[in-house]
C-alpha cells in the first residue's frame, strides 16, 4: 500500500505536466527547459568538483533555457511538420540547418548571459563551435531520430530537453575549460 504513494506522486506530476503542456505549451516548454538547463549546469559544476557554484553560469543556462531552449524548438518542430512529413527529412533539416544555427546561438548567448562582453562571447564561440557541432552531430543524431520518429509531437521538446540535460553538462564543461585557459 505504501509503495504506491511514490507512483501516485509521479503520475500526478506527469498528469499536471501534460495538462499544462496542452493548455499552455510554449510557457510549459520554456519553464521546463529553464529548469532542466539550470539543473544540467549545476550537475556539470558538481561533477567537475566545484566547491562553490558559479551562480552566473547557472543563471545564464536557466535564462537561455527560458528564452530560447523551450520556445525555439517548440516553433521549429511545430512548423517543420507543416512542410516535411517524412521523419528522415525532418531529421536532415534539424541536423543540417537547425542544429548549427541553434548551437551558435547557444554558445554566444550563454557567454553574454554570464555578463561577458561581445568580444569574449565571439571568441569563445569561435573556439568551441566546430568541435561542439561535430560532437553534437556525431553523438546526438540517433537520439534525435528516435525523438522525431517515435515520440509524439507534443512531447518532443521535453525529450530534446532531457537529451539536452546531458548535452548541457558537456557544454558547461567545455565552456569552463575555455574560461580557465584564458
Amino acid at each position: 500500500m505504501s509503495l504506491s504513494k511514490p507512483a501516485n506522486i509521479v503520475y500526478s506530476l506527469i498528469g499536471a505536466y501534460l495538462e499544462r503542456l496542452y493548455n499552455s505549451p510554449l510557457k510549459t516548454k520554456a519553464i521546463t527547459s529553464c529548469i532542466i538547463a539550470a539543473l544540467g549546469n549545476v550537475a556539470a559544476q558538481k561533477l567537475a568538483g566545484a566547491r562553490k557554484l558559479n551562480e552566473d553560469s547557472v543563471l545564464a543556462f536557466a535564462l537561455f533555457g527560458l528564452l530560447f531552449g523551450g520556445p525555439v524548438p517548440h516553433y521549429f518542430y511545430t512548423y517543420v511538420r507543416l512542410f516535411v512529413k517524412n521523419p528522415l527529412g525532418i531529421l536532415l533539416i534539424e541536423r543540417l540547418l537547425y542544429t548549427p544555427c541553434f548551437q551558435a546561438l547557444a554558445l554566444y548567448c550563454l557567454t553574454v548571459f554570464e555578463g561577458k562582453p561581445h568580444q569574449v562571447a565571439y571568441s569563445q564561440m569561435q573556439k568551441l563551435y566546430f568541435p561542439m557541432l561535430m560532437a553534437n552531430l556525431k553523438y546526438l543524431t540517433l537520439f534525435h531520430f528516435i525523438n522525431i520518429k517515435f515520440i509524439p509531437p507534443m512531447l518532443r521538446v521535453l525529450t530534446v530537453n532531457l537529451i539536452g540535460f546531458i548535452w548541457i553538462i558537456y557544454i558547461a564543461k567545455k565552456k569552463s575549460q575555455i574560461s580557465k585557459n584564458k
